[in-house]
């Protein structure tokens, strides 16, 4: 297995002038660029004694330059710490500190809002802490350390006089030795919050396997384009919108802020990417609002139920869609992050579209499984990426529902000064609890059912995994998101609703209750007697939600 950097290295190299990172609608950074900006950075690190294993924060929404501070703290053989910007100012100060890092690297809504909640003080305290550094224009913005001062001026004048003639091909060398696996490359936060935080630890040898999969199960493209919406400081994104495509010479076309509807979908015809990594919610929004209405209508069900018709109609409905996509989805759409709407996975499955779903976590930086479009089994996560080994935590691994438990080169070290944290992780003979419940059958595909902290303990005594009532929630006229929720002995279930929708169709709060509550009645008739829905809530505002998309669950319990 090769270091990731090395494949980097190489790609640096051979692309020198091709472009490499776009802000869409801005700049691009060539690879060259790229190299240019890690030789300041690397000046910048040196004048500020900053060692081999030093930490490194970096805070900042998707942009070209968050690449290019995320490769020079790696080639420098930095900790990296990168933070979601979704975090309050303070959790990102007060998990800064916790890692121990030595600078802090923002854009500048990071920087706002830090200078805002008057939260910078703490670095006072802070032993060793240098500075906060402006990662869009290589500037030091509070210094709390002479040393850091000195070093960030005149950054320019000291890069001219280290290379008078502009940084070449042959001034690069970021290569490392595969004998560095086990060395802690970067500390991924779970979460923004500072009560007992979970500080992920991944050495080189997660984010090299990684890299290996990518490499093995995604061919190269050579200048295709890849458009990027999930946070780069978020390991799903991180290692496939940016560590892989980057190594294979593709160009990463970065939006900087989450994008509105419409121009993402203007940002995807414009890119034409050969592959998206996106979260179900993205694509649940397209289905629900226009595919599923349409497809819905009597007269289209007519034309649906005559087999000639019907090819015909999804094949045409299909195309539409590619072409939303941007026409050139040669390794298709990509969905990671929580599970896939049932009734819409279905509509995809029957016109073919070219859809897969995966599956990873954090801690294991992130696949475990996966499979080519053409090839997913619908409803599954797809198959187990080897060598990575899979097992089941039950009596039969194809039947009977058990814990995911997983080991091999993809998995963490632990949990940044947590041991007890690290200890729960692992069985006692060094498998990594997943938290997921699942069965794996003969052809290595995983099958998620829920997860371990979301179960519903019934008053009978028996487990209820709400995300399938969830899943049969959700599949309701007008129903946006839904959660199931065990309240003293009873399963209820949370709907949020589309208002806008529900009154111009010209139906009242009351009708609309009337009409769900009468449709979780035929619910309840497809479920076991101990995981029937008890009761409902309609609620006027959306769940809260993770940086990741995913709902804030324990909020509603």
């Amino acid at each position: 297995m090769e270091h990731y950097l090395n494949h980097i290295n190489a790609a640096i190299k051979k692309y020198w002038d091709s472009p490499a990172l776009c802000n869409f609608g801005a700049e691009t950074f060539t690879y060259g660029d790229i190299a240019k900006g890690i030789e300041k950075y690397h000046i910048l690190f040196k004048e500020c004694g900053i060692k081999k294993d030093d930490k490194i924060a970096i805070c900042g929404r998707n942009s070209a330059q968050w690449g290019v501070a995320f490769l020079a703290a790696a080639a420098y053989d930095a900790v990296l710490v990168p933070l979601l910007p979704d975090f309050l100012p303070k959790s990102i100060v007060e998990l800064t500190c916790f890692a121990d890092c030595k600078m802090l690297i923002v854009d500048n809504d990071i920087y706002r809002g830090l200078e805002r909640d008057d939260v910078l003080k703490a670095y006072e305290q802070q032993p060793g802490f240098l500075g906060v550094y402006n990662l869009m224009n290589m500037t030091p913005i509070v210094s709390f350390s002479d040393i850091f001062t000195q070093a960030a001026a005149n950054l320019d004048e000291k890069f001219k006089v280290k290379f008078p003639n502009g940084v070449t091909v042959n001034d690069v060398d970021y290569s490392k030795s595969n004998d560095e696996m086990e060395r802690l490359a970067l500390i991924s936060f779970t979460s923004g919050t500072s009560s007992s935080p979970k500080g992920v630890m991944l050495p080189v040898r997660s984010l090299s396997s990684n890299l290996r999969f990518g490499h093995e199960a995604i061919p190269a493209n050579v200048g295709g384009h890849v458009l990027s919406i999930l946070p780069l400081a978020h390991m799903f994104g991180m290692t496939f919108d940016f560590i892989y495509p980057l190594s294979v010479g593709s160009v990463i076309y970065v939006l900087p802020k989450k994008p509105t509807p419409a121009r993402l979908l203007a940002a995807l015809a414009e890119v034409k990417p050969y592959m998206f990594l996106t979260v179900p919610m993205v694509i649940e929004k397209v289905f629900k609002s226009k595919v599923i209405p349409m497809l819905s209508k009597p007269a289209m069900k007519v034309a649906l139920s005559i087999p000639v018709l019907n090819k015909i109609i999804l094949k045409g409905v299909r195309n539409k869609l590619v072409n939303v996509f941007g026409g050139n989805l040669k390794h298709g759409v990509i969905i990671g992050g929580a599970a896939l709407n049932r009734d819409v996975e279905n509509w995809m499955k029957k016109m073919k579209f070219p859809y897969l779903v995966g599956y990873g976590m954090t801690e294991c930086g992130p696949i475990i499984s996966y499979c080519d479009w053409r090839y997913f089994e619908p409803y599954s996560c797809g198959r187990l990426v080897r060598p990575l080994e899979l097992r089941i935590d039950s009596t039969n691994a194809e039947k009977v529902l058990g814990e995911i438990q997983v080991k091999g080169d993809n998995v963490m070290l632990g949990y940044y000064k947590n041991e007890e944290a690290t200890k729960a992780a692992f069985t006692k003979d060094g498998w990594l609890r997943t938290g997921d419940m699942g069965t794996f059958d003969k052809k290595e595909n995983v099958y998620i059912k829920g997860r371990c902290k979301n179960m519903i303990l019934s008053p009978s005594g028996q487990n209820v995994y709400p995300e399938e009532i969830e899943s049969k929630l959700s599949d309701l006229p007008y129903v946006v998101e839904a959660l199931a929720v065990g309240r003293k002995n009873a399963i209820i279930g949370l709907i949020v609703p589309n208002w806008d929708a529900i009154k111009a169709d010209g139906l009242s709060a009351e009708t609309y209750e009337k009409l769900v509550r009468d449709e979780i009645k035929k619910i309840n008739e497809e479920l076991p007697a101990y995981s029937r829905v008890n009761d409902i809530e309609l609620r006027k505002d959306p769940f809260e939600k993770t940086p990741k998309q995913s709902i804030k669950r324990f909020m509603y319990q």
